[in-house]
């Protein structure tokens, strides 16, 4: 993604790695006959869960020792409450990690919480399966059948719990745009939101990742399907959507600040595919992980599979990922401001 390596080269900085290094052979006895725990902060079936169940499945054979790997699903507040335990309860001997969506990672800068007891720029990076671009997704009969059309139309749209993307991003735009977009929260997981599409209890949904909306609403590519996008919630267009002639939501900013907000806020879905480790990890571990990830993002049949699935795979490092998570703490005061003035009186 063009705008996640335009943050890159704004300086890579250091990773946390805390403890004392072990050695290699003791790594490789570690693992040997060891079951290592990926938490999936979704339900089954969410794009966090596909994507982690899609490591999973080879992670094992490239790490020393081949221990078998386990999903274990945590879904709950947009993954916080995955984020939070792998950071502070998950086994920090490197046995466990996890992947969240990054609302998880930017809920503490979103409403300005005290980072004493959580610190997203703390977690041990593994890496990125994938940077992704968020959409909106409409029913082709919705009474909305453009973006622009939400100046002056409703949509209703679904969602999931409170720091969601498919929560967040809806009542985001409603107040920096004046979308007049009205959320339908409290279903379980995407899967359950797309489901309530088909049966037109909603008519869309925004925030849902395009891996998981390719996934879910395999018909996006028919002329005559049920469903279409309506809009990429990205700072860049994605070529495949840009291709298929889906406009970009920052045509939509009408004046700096909105624009800078939008930018800031739109930034996080270069990182949403993010594999992390408690902090305290050993570092010899971290590193031996961190390998086995990049390889396995690499392994020609995991590529196969996630062709088969239309899932993208275009990893980044874990000091990529840090990089990108600290330029957003870095996010300008004033820019900050009125993203959180906008999620508050969006009741977000």
């Amino acid at each position: 993604m063009g705008y996640f390596h335009l943050l890159y080269t704004t300086g890579l900085s250091a990773l946390a790695i805390s403890t004392a290094p072990l050695g290699a052979q003791e790594t490789d006895t570690f693992y040997k006959g060891r079951t290592v725990t990926i938490i999936a902060g979704s339900a089954a079936g969410g794009g966090i869960d596909i994507y982690a169940r899609l490591v999973g499945r080879h992670l094992g054979k490239h790490i020393p020792g081949a221990p078998s790997v386990i999903v274990q699903n945590m879904p709950g507040a947009g993954s916080l409450a995955a984020a939070r335990h792998i950071y502070s309860v998950a086994p920090k001997d490197g046995s466990a990690l996890g992947v969240v969506l990054s609302t998880a990672l930017f809920d503490p800068l979103m409403t300005g919480q005290s980072l004493a007891n959580y610190d997203p720029r703390t977690f041990n990076y593994v890496g990125n399966a994938h940077a992704e671009t968020s959409v909106c997704i409409v029913r082709r009969d919705a009474p909305v059948q453009s973006y622009a059309e939400l100046a002056d139309k409703e949509l209703i749209v679904g969602g999931t719990g409170a720091g969601s993307g498919l929560v967040d991003y809806p009542l985001m735009e409603k107040q920096l745009l004046g979308s007049k977009l009205k959320l339908v929260s409290g279903y379980k997981g995407s899967a359950d939101v797309s489901l309530a599409i088909q049966r037109n209890e909603v008519q869309g949904v925004c925030g849902l990742l395009w891996s998981s909306a390719k996934q879910q609403f395999p018909d996006l590519f028919q002329k005559d399907g049920l469903h279409k996008v309506l809009v990429q919630q990205d700072a860049t267009p994605l070529p495949e959507l840009q291709k298929m002639g889906v406009p970009l939501i920052m045509e939509f900013a009408r004046t700096d600040d909105q624009k800078q907000a939008l930018v800031a806020y739109l930034s996080r879905s270069a990182v949403n595919r993010p594999f992390l480790m408690p902090p305290g990890v050993p570092q010899q571990r971290l590193a031996t992980m961190r390998k086995a990830f990049m390889d396995t993002m690499r392994d020609s049949e995991l590529v196969a599979e996630a062709k088969k699935q239309k899932l993208g795979v275009d990893a980044n490092t874990a000091e990529e990922a840090l990089s990108l998570v600290n330029t957003i703490y870095a996010t300008p005061p004033h820019i900050l401001e009125i993203l959180r003035r906008a999620r508050e009186n969006a009741g977000g």
